[in-house]
């Protein structure tokens, strides 16, 4: 019963949409990020949610906490899992097996400031992102779960944003204490 409380809910929310478009363009609730101290940061929801992140001891955190980096790759892979199994409610399958990894290879030199032999800034970013998914679903055609899962990580907000490259600005208020 819960694929098809999800595939009324995605056709309410389509059918409202192909009425007034317009109400597709929201603005996403914000993440507030605070520093606590050396490397430490509560970053925290509207809602009430803080979640808390530090870096490994290698680069002066203190490793008992998950990074920023693991936060995103988290994001990446709830993401593609959330949208794939949208898609799977919307055609009316049920999954058995759902399971995103998301992985990614980083230069640390990147946030260390440091430059290659070329004298060019090192990507602070990761340098590739692989996400896999591992999904099942019994008596359906292994191509039509493949096809599902294709979309799902097509239509996956977060992904969209890492392989579009979304525009990002930044402003810097600077306080006076």
């Amino acid at each position: 019963m819960e694929t098809q409380a999800i595939a009324q809910a995605m056709q309410r929310a389509v059918t409202l949409l192909e009425r007034r478009p317009a109400l597709g363009m929201h603005d996403d609730p914000p993440a507030t990020a605070r520093w606590e101290s050396g490397t430490r940061v509560h970053t925290s929801h509207a809602d009430g949610t803080v979640i808390a992140t530090d870096m490994s001891t290698e680069v002066g955190g203190t490793g008992d906490r998950v990074s920023p980096g693991w936060l995103f790759r988290a994001g990446v892979a709830a993401c593609a899992a959330t949208a794939i199994a949208m898609v799977a409610a919307e055609r009316g399958i049920e999954l058995s097996t759902l399971e995103i990894h998301v992985a990614s290879r980083t230069d640390a030199r990147g946030i260390l400031g440091m430059r290659d032999a070329d004298d060019r800034c090192i990507n602070a970013g990761p340098q590739v992102l692989n996400l896999t998914v591992t999904i099942a679903a019994p008596g359906v055609d292994p191509a039509q779960v493949r096809a599902l899962a294709e979309d799902g990580c097509r239509r996956s907000p977060i992904s969209s944003a890492v392989q579009n490259a979304t525009p990002m600005t930044t402003r810097i208020d600077v306080i006076t204490a």
